[in-house]
């Protein structure tokens, strides 16, 4: 899959320049829209979280064009997902959370092809994270 490491650049740059609290917004979304995940959550405060989902995102950015990167970290990260108790649905909620506050942040800049690059995006992520490592 092809992304476009440009416009996903650009757009994440933007939504937190709008928006330095992205992602704790993301968890105010997310935690309003399925308050089942709460619990999976356990001691770990809403600012701790969006601080890891913050430095997760901007090592991605960072590493867009660095394939063994991205697939041995996501890989891992999903491992410690699965240990967390997070089923594979559950990520299709995290993406529209994220893509909801990315697009709040962003306002009128928002457009369709920020919206497709992003989605893309996550559903590499995602695929990542849920390919298991090669034993």
């Amino acid at each position: 899959m092809s992304l476009n490491g440009p416009v996903l650049t650009s757009s994440f740059e933007l939504v937190l320049e709008r928006n330095p609290k992205l992602t704790e917004r993301f968890y105010e979304i997310f935690f309003t829209r399925y308050p089942q995940v709460k619990p999976l959550f356990g001691t770990n405060s809403t600012e701790a979280q969006a601080e890891m989902l913050a430095t997760a995102l901007v090592s991605v950015i960072d590493h867009l064009d660095d394939a063994p990167w991205l697939t041995q970290n996501l890989r891992a990260l999903g491992l410690r997902h699965v240990d967390y108790g997070v089923s594979p649905d559950m990520y299709a909620w995290v993406g529209e959370c994220l893509l909801a506050a990315m697009a709040e942040a962003a306002g009128g800049d928002w457009t369709k092809d920020i919206e497709v690059e992003w989605t893309k995006a996550y559903g590499a992520i995602v695929q990542l994270m849920l390919t298991p490592a090669p034993a």
